[in-house]
């Protein structure tokens, strides 16, 4: 089955940077509130039949609205380029409840904040969450260029009131290149909780670094799906049986085939949308077997720890899979 939805209305759109719009949504005329969401949430926007696209919230705890900021990608697939040259204020949309795979442990002694580019969204969301709450917290953000970045007037004045936030700012453009995150996170405490969200270069040299200087609370969220060495993901080598409990139903998932898709088509009830590991809609408990985890949402420890799966990506192990559907 799909996703729930919920109808809302285009209420607003601004211009957060040149390449950068933000949408302001509200329920339509007749529909339900929309669910509270936390720090580090993600809505599903269904922008046009067979179009699903996954948006962070910019403002936690935001009452009767949810607002995202989406990038004109150079490289769209249809998304970006659907919302700046389509979409247009007064139009209704589809979008799912949020869900939160990045969230934020809002009692650490203290968190680091990382964002490149985009990926200001979730993190611009905890940053005024962890204000709200008072806690320490430092806010690494990297562009291109000052002028590529949005919500850089805010996150002034959020910083002009709060004691406890420290901000560096790294542009590109007047650095010659990207930030040395080794040399910046130099001196975080191992209590610390760390988030980064960004491109994929960004998040590869951040875990790099945190792993060179021993921190372990380290968190990220992609916005692309993250491709196993050797390009995109191979079909299973082999057949396997799965077992639903819930449903009741044994379904043979033969050698090479998709195991979301053997699923719906068997008839099991598992909400998805991206098809891409990258949004945790279809996310799955696992009671028996193995699994071969090639999602970007789990992290390394939760992959090993076998309790749950992405079955639009992952691919069984085992000749016998359980799950809790």
């Amino acid at each position: 089955m799909a996703v729930l939805t919920f109808s809302v209305i285009v209420w607003q759109m601004r211009l957060e940077a040149p390449e950068i719009v933000s949408l302001e949504l509200r329920p339509a005329p007749g529909a339900p509130a929309l669910p509270m969401a936390s720090a580090g949430a993600h809505i599903d926007l269904h922008l046009a039949p067979g179009l699903v696209r996954s948006y962070s919230l910019v403002y936690p705890d935001r009452s009767g609205a949810y607002t995202v900021a989406v990038l004109k990608d150079r490289a769209s697939r249809g998304g970006s380029r659907q919302v700046h040259e389509q979409l247009r204020v007064g139009q209704t949309l589809q979008i799912s409840a949020p869900r939160n795979h990045f969230a934020l442990q809002e009692d650490a002694s203290s968190s680091v904040l990382i964002a490149g580019g985009i990926g200001i969204t979730p993190i611009y969301a905890m940053l005024q969450r962890l204000v709200a709450l008072d806690r320490p917290v430092r806010l690494i953000y990297a562009a291109r260029s000052a002028r590529d970045a949005a919500y850089v007037a805010e996150i002034q004045a959020l910083a002009a009131r709060a004691p406890q936030l420290s901000v560096h700012w790294h542009w590109d453009d007047e650095q010659a290149g990207p930030p040395d995150l080794k040399a910046l996170l130099v001196g975080t405490p191992a209590s610390a909780h760390l988030y980064a969200c960004g491109p994929a270069p960004l998040l590869q040299a951040y875990e790099q670094a945190c792993a060179q200087l021993g921190l372990k609370q380290v968190h990220l969220e992609r916005f692309a799906a993250l491709l196993p060495a050797g390009g995109a993901v191979q079909p299973s080598g082999q057949g396997c049986s799965v077992m639903l409990r819930k449903s009741g139903l044994t379904v043979h998932v033969p050698a090479g085939e998709n195991l979301l898709d053997t699923l719906l088509a068997a008839g099991c009830a598992i909400s998805y949308s991206c098809h891409e590991g990258l949004c945790g809609a279809c996310e799955t408990r696992v009671l028996e077997g193995e699994v071969e985890h090639l999602d970007s949402i789990l992290t390394a420890e939760e992959q090993r720890a076998n309790k749950s799966l992405m079955p639009c990506v992952s691919r069984p192990r085992s000749a016998q899979l359980v799950l809790d559907a």
